[in-house]
């Protein structure tokens, strides 16, 4: 079994910065795309940044810029940099991988943690 587990969300001001992260635990073998998502209170689950297994970035048009997604493959964590936040970030920001455990590779979600911006 593996899972995925995110901290480092709060309470921030309009145009702090925060840095999510997501460590990755369990028998895990190998890690495969790596995303960050986000939901908002009535809206849809949207993709925010994802990295391949090979290194490949992309970003979600309303945060480039001010987001970036990095990993660190020995300690199996992926990060969220988000700077000059607004508060249309406001939402729960979910980790997503794809793991490989023993002969099997599965999709992974995290439990979330909250981003609230305002002041």
């Amino acid at each position: 079994q593996a899972q995925l587990v995110e901290s480092g969300g709060g309470l921030v001001q309009p145009g702090g910065s925060l840095r999510l992260s997501c460590a990755a635990s369990g028998r895990i073998s190998e890690i495969y795309a790596m995303d960050w998502y986000r939901q908002a209170p009535g809206k849809q689950r949207e993709l925010v940044a994802s990295i391949s297994s090979g290194g490949s970035i992309n970003y979600a048009d309303s945060v480039k810029g001010r987001f970036t997604i990095s990993r660190d493959i020995a300690k199996k964590m992926v990060y969220l940099q988000m700077n000059s936040l607004k508060p249309e970030d406001t939402a729960v920001y979910y980790c997503n991988g794809d793991l490989r455990v023993g002969l099997s590779v599965r999709n992974y979600w995290g439990q979330g943690t909250q981003v609230t911006v305002s002041s």
